[in-house]
């Protein structure tokens, strides 16, 4: 598709800007503004929650008013603004508390220098809820549904998409972290600040190329007219007529007399001018039992989130502790060592496009190789096993503090080797291949045509929510956990002395729990039958005696 560098060069740079932004952000909370350790983290999954609520606000306005294209044109300049402020303030010394160093105790950032990072951070979220819920169903957008090899192709088009999001991480991760960190945050923060700016640039250059798809009207109201419809008509028998259901030319799915009471129509209803908030189509009834269904699928992957946030928080305290050099003259930032997630992960990706598929396709059948649902319960028990094997490095780091007299010290550098983090990081890496690829894929495949925006913002949503539970389950736990001589299992400076190995384990038990809840409800899940519509020729349907210039409309299940 001749638009696709255009919309993978806007990710590409949006990617380069946001995760560079945020990748080093809890070391700027911790080291710049002299937060607390379990503050900072909370601070930081709670953005991220809050970033993934507010795709339900762009999905609402882009499937509502704007479309996809200027949803996300409007993001991302506010999260422009928001970045820029950001910048602002790192660059001016009065918006920081004073530097400290050793162990001197560091005056914390006041209410007015945190109230600046707090807009900063909303603003951000902000933007990031209009371009989450609208690039990649923009893109899929640009394969012509009507076409079934344009179609069955939307499965590669994810991958890729997520490879090149993954590439631009990698770089992010590597050349703005390692700039954040030693030529400073001013630098560090501004760069990204103009790729965010670049990328809108490069989304508008291929505007006379774009298929835009027109705003179909807010799903939300279409949804709460069912309910409301359906609860007016709850004490209605059902029925087995298809006949006394309400349908109209532009039913677009196949009918499901199940669960149709609010398309049941009555003495009280008038079809010709019908009250949508008592008598519903069939097409409109059957967007809301879609979206039922999926939910129980769509619950099942906020625990994968809780874990994978865990990289961007303690991980990253622990690498901190650890032997980050390569060479006498170089040493990996703490933050950068994202890119030993998303090497593996890129790396997957590459494997299952190129050759996975290609084996599984001959014992399946199935042009992508494996179904989504089955390709989400291999990314939950990488999961698992990636949170198991991360107790267990805690355990031999910690072991090692204590032998060299080092648990004390919380700013000393342990003789470890930080590269004991990186099977817990491959195996998170791998996971996400597998799970969130396989997560995206079923929520646009399986939503509704008009609620694509919505679809692709409920997947965010699954990490909103994980991004929440995650700062929940931290709060109890630090709680809860903590000792009457001040121990704790997630300590707020010294990791040397807390239990983050049980915090591990306790997610990898979480996990296991939700597996088998994922296993049971993909077992009973109905997946969407998929409509193709046609229109016959007109001098067929005259040939067949059925002379309307308006030719045939044939439905084919396919």
């Amino acid at each position: 598709m001749v638009t696709m560098p255009f919309i993978l060069a806007n990710e590409a740079c949006d990617k380069l800007a946001v995760v560079g932004f945020h990748a080093n952000m809890l070391i700027y909370l911790t080291t710049q503004l002299h937060l607390p350790l379990t503050k900072a983290a909370n601070t930081l999954t709670n953005f991220g929650g809050t970033a993934g609520l507010t795709t339900l606000l762009g999905a609402f306005i882009a499937d509502s008013y704007a479309g996809r294209f200027w949803t996300i044109i409007m993001a991302s300049l506010i999260y422009v603004m928001g970045m820029t402020c950001l910048t602002v303030s790192a660059s001016l010394p009065q918006l920081r508390p004073p530097p400290c160093s050793g162990d001197q105790i560091c005056q914390e950032a006041s209410k007015a220098q945190l109230a600046i990072l707090y807009v900063s951070l909303f603003l951000g979220a902000l933007g990031a809820g209009g371009i989450r819920s609208c690039v990649v169903a923009f893109g899929a957008d640009q394969f012509d549904d009507g076409d079934q090899k344009q179609s069955a192709k939307t499965w590669k088009y994810f991958n890729w998409y997520y490879f090149m999001m993954g590439a631009s991480v990698l770089v992010s991760v590597t050349v703005l972290v390692y700039i954040q960190d030693h030529v400073g945050w001013v630098w560090g923060l501004g760069i990204p600040t103009v790729l965010m700016f670049l990328s809108v640039i490069a989304l508008l250059a291929g505007y006379r190329l774009y298929r835009m798809l027109d705003p179909t009207g807010s799903p939300f109201t279409r949804l709460f007219q069912v309910s409301m419809a359906c609860f007016r008509k709850r004490n209605l028998p059902m029925v087995s007529n298809q006949g006394l259901l309400y349908e109209n030319e532009q039913l677009d799915a196949s009918i499901s007399l199940g669960g149709m009471l609010a398309a049941i129509v009555t003495d009280e209803d008038n079809p010709k001018v019908p009250n949508p908030w008592r008598l519903s189509t069939v097409h409109r009834v059957e967007e809301l039992k879609t979206v039922i269904r999926m939910g129980p699928i769509w619950a099942s992957g906020i625990l994968l989130h809780v874990a994978y946030s865990q990289q961007g928080t303690f991980t990253v305290q622990q690498a901190k502790t650890m032997n980050r050099h390569l060479s006498s003259s170089f040493e990996i930032p703490a933050g950068s060592m994202t890119v030993f997630g998303l090497i593996p992960m890129m790396a997957t990706i590459a494997i299952y496009d190129l050759f996975l598929v290609r084996i599984a396709r001959r014992f399946t059948g199935l042009d992508r190789g494996i179904t989504f649902l089955q390709r989400m319960g291999i990314g939950f028990f990488i999961s698992i096993l990636a949170t198991l094997v991360a107790g267990f490095v805690e355990v031999k780091r910690k072991s090692a503090a204590a032998a060299h007299g080092l648990s004390m010290s919380p700013h000393a550098t342990i003789p470890i080797s930080v590269f004991w983090l990186l099977p817990q990081y491959g195996l998170h890496g791998m996971a996400e291949a597998f799970m969130s690829i396989g997560h995206l894929e079923f929520f646009y495949n399986q939503s509704p045509e008009s609620m694509r925006s919505t679809a692709t913002a409920l997947f965010v949503m699954s990490s909103s929510a994980g991004s929440y539970l995650s700062t929940l389950v931290v709060s109890l736990v630090h709680k809860y956990s903590a000792g009457p001589n001040g121990s704790n299992w997630l300590p707020d400076d010294n990791l040397n002395i807390g239990k983050l190995e049980y915090f591990y384990w306790l997610l990898t038990l979480l996990q296991v729990i939700n597996l088998i809840y994922y296993t049971w409800v993909a077992k009973f899940y109905t997946l969407k039958p998929i409509q193709v519509q046609q229109v016959a020729e007109t001098e067929l349907a005259t040939a067949e005696g059925h002379g309307d210039d308006d030719g045939v409309k044939l439905w084919n299940k396919v």
